[in-house]
């Protein structure tokens, strides 16, 4: 079975992560969306909340499971048997950044990244745009699926 880990804070999950996820779905048997826990750094939506985003919108989806973690993603991978990392890549600069981390992981241990270019449509789109279109009382929902609806 060919298990992967999408890691990320999904703060909140954008359409570029859904596009990534989707296309992950006909590589993988299984895909577990991690949402990683950093007690330093500062969120703008609870954890349960993004955590409700992402289920909600892989509802219909039963090759996606969403968990949470602290800790090396790694060591996540051992614990629940995954094989693979999944990462999704917009610029060049996300891949110089992702391939240090996937040299690490593979020399720490014997998990495989694998790496999606995203969509022309989303690659633009990064957590940090969409929360600063939210904090400033954009059209947000243009860049996120329909499950992350700020009341």
């Amino acid at each position: 079975m060919r298990k992967a880990i999408f890691p990320g804070s999904f703060d909140p999950i954008t359409l570029g992560h859904e596009d990534i996820i989707k296309r992950g779905i006909s590589l993988f048997d299984e895909i577990v969306i991690a949402i990683g826990i950093n007690a330093d750094k500062k969120y703008m939506f609870p954890l349960k909340e993004r955590k409700r985003f992402i289920e909600e919108t892989f509802k219909n989806e039963p090759k996606v499971t969403v968990i949470t973690y602290e800790g090396l993603t790694i060591d996540l991978c051992k614990k629940i048997d995954a094989d693979f990392i999944l990462r999704g890549l917009r610029n060049p600069a996300d891949f110089e950044f992702e391939k240090a981390i996937a040299h690490t992981n593979r020399h720490l241990s014997q998990i495989e990244t694998v790496f999606l270019l995203t969509a022309a449509r989303t690659s633009y789109i990064s957590s940090s745009i969409v929360r600063d279109v939210l904090r400033n009382g954009g059209e947000y929902e243009k860049l996120v699926p329909k499950a992350v609806r700020i009341k």
